[in-house]
């Protein structure tokens, strides 16, 4: 066994941290305490992650990059459209 399971531990818990957020967003589409520019920055450098982890083939980063990016990315597409 080699170290990546501590990358699988580490992309499971920061990857499901999101969905409590992400739920309670698409329920109440109650955005406006949520930074815009925050979510936009942290959902392109998410992207980026994911681009990294295919580079390298990593797959704790490509699973779990796949994921926020796609929570994070509805965050945002909510903020913006309900400011």
């Amino acid at each position: 066994m080699n170290g990546e399971w501590a990358g699988f531990v580490a992309a499971a818990l920061t990857t499901f941290s999101f969905i409590p957020q992400a739920v309670r967003t698409i329920r109440t589409k109650e955005t406006h305490s949520i930074s815009l520019g925050m979510y936009v920055m942290f959902t392109v450098g998410v992207a980026f992650w994911l681009v990294y982890g295919l580079v390298l083939m990593s797959w704790p980063m490509i699973l779990s990059n796949i994921v926020t990016l796609a929570l994070s990315s509805t965050i945002l597409a909510l903020k913006i459209r309900y400011g």
